[in-house]
């Protein structure tokens, strides 16, 4: 029954990293807005659409995590009073497929999306582009700074994971 209980803890604390990701969609979101609203120069009228697209990417990010975490909750009892080793078995699997996509997404292609939008703003000087690499690197650091605790919850999930196994 303790596996139980953490599980629905892990899942629970990424339905509250899930918010992170919301609120600062709509933070880009408002952004957006604001300079939609209030931009008066070309690189304040270019800023509209990246921050716009940063910000519906980013809610998507958030509303997916948050849903898909919602009925993990759920699932979890069920699945546990099936069977408790296959659960354990299956959660161990699942984790360390999770892990091996942050390994690669996160901390491979992300900070490679950074470099590229960073050498996009040295070397191009039209507005629309460099409003796109700024706010290209803001969403990645956002996606890099939630998702790196991200992985360090579900590093410790696992490893409690195969503690409970043995």
């Amino acid at each position: 029954m303790e596996i139980l209980k953490l599980a629905t803890e892990w899942a629970r604390s990424e339905v509250f990293s899930a918010r992170f990701f919301i609120f600062f969609a709509i933070l880009f979101l408002t952004a957006s807005i604001g300079f939609w609203q209030l931009g008066k120069t070309e690189m304040a009228k270019a800023y509209i659409i990246p921050t716009l697209v940063a910000g519906l990417l980013i809610l998507a990010v958030g509303v997916g995590i948050f849903f898909a975490n919602k009925s993990r909750i759920t699932s979890f009892s069920e699945a546990y009073n099936e069977s408790p080793t296959e659960f354990v078995r299956s959660e161990i699997t699942r984790t360390e497929k999770s892990m091996g996509e942050y390994r690669t997404i996160v901390f491979k292609v992300i900070p490679f999306i950074i470099v590229a939008a960073a050498l996009l703003l040295v070397f191009v000087d039209k507005p629309m582009w460099r409003a796109t690499a700024i706010t290209t690197i803001a969403m990645m650091a956002v996606i890099l700074l939630v998702d790196s605790n991200a992985n360090a919850r579900i590093i410790e999930y696992r490893n409690q994971l195969e503690l409970v196994d043995k």
